[in-house]
C-alpha cells in the first residue's frame, strides 16, 4: 500500500487532527477520501485505534466498498454509506465520528426526523451564507442492517456536501475536499454543543420562574 500519495496523506491528517479532539472513542468513527480521476477511495480499516498513526490505517476499496489490492485488513463496518455517497455526488471526503453531543441531539429531535439551526453564523461553515439561512441535519433510525441503513441514508444525499444524523450513533458528513468536510464537521459538532448548553440554560430559567 502507498503511504506517501497526497491523498493518504491529507487523510491522515484530518484523522490526526480528530483524534486530538477526542473524537474517536473506543475504536469508533470512519474516514475516506477518493482518489482523483479514479472509481477508488482510502477508507480507515476496521478495528483500529484511530488515535494511532499508522501504515494501515487505511485501505484502497472500490466504489462497491471491496478491497482493490490483496489484504489482511477490512474496510469499516460503514463502507457502504460511504459509497453511496461517492457513487451519488461529486464529494471527495466523508467523515464519521461518535461524540456525546452528536448522540443526545439525535436522541432529542430523534422523533421529529431532523434538527434544524437558525441566525448562528457558522452556518456560514456549511456553504450557506443568506443572512436567514437555515441549516437542517436529517436524522435516520440506527439500523443494525448496513445495507438497509445505506439505503435510509441515500434518500438524504442530494448535494456534493452534507450532514446525516444517525440515532445514538454518530455523525457523517461529507464535502467536495477533506478541508471542506472537516469543516462542516466542526460547525455540525459547535451547533450540537450550542443547543445543548441553550436547552440547559433554558430549562434553568424555567424552573425560576
Amino acid at each position: 500500500m502507498n503511504t506517501d500519495t497526497k491523498e493518504w496523506l491529507e487523510l491522515a491528517e484530518i484523522k490526526a487532527e480528530l483524534a486530538e479532539r477526542d473524537w474517536f472513542m473506543g475504536t469508533s468513527g470512519n474516514l475516506s477520501i477518493r482518489e482523483p480521476d479514479c472509481p477508488t477511495f482510502y477508507i480507515t480499516a476496521s478495528g483500529k485505534d484511530k488515535r494511532k498513526q499508522t501504515d494501515s490505517d487505511f485501505l484502497l476499496v472500490d466504489l462497491k466498498g471491496s478491497p482493490v489490492q490483496e489484504t489482511e485488513l477490512r474496510p469499516s463496518a460503514e463502507t457502504l454509506l460511504h459509497t453511496v455517497i461517492y457513487g451519488k455526488t461529486k464529494a471527495n471526503c466523508v467523515l464519521h465520528v461518535h461524540t456525546v453531543e452528536n448522540n443526545v441531539v439525535s436522541e432529542l429531535y430523534g422523533d421529529e426526523g431532523s434538527v434544524t439551526f437558525r441566525n448562528q453564523e457558522i452556518i456560514k461553515a456549511t456553504g450557506r451564507w443568506d443572512e436567514d439561512s437555515e441549516f437542517r441535519i436529517p436524522i435516520i433510525y440506527n439500523h443494525g442492517d448496513i445495507p438497509l441503513l445505506a439505503e435510509k441514508f441515500n434518500l438524504h444525499v442530494q448535494d456534493d456536501s452534507g450532514a446525516v444524523l444517525i440515532r445514538n450513533h454518530g455523525i457523517t458528513v461529507w464535502g467536495k475536499s477533506g478541508l471542506e468536510a472537516k469543516r462542516i464537521l466542526e460547525a455540525c459538532e459547535f451547533l450540537f454543543q450550542y443547543q445543548l448548553l441553550l436547552n440547559t440554560q433554558l430549562a434553568h430559567t424555567a424552573s425560576l420562574t
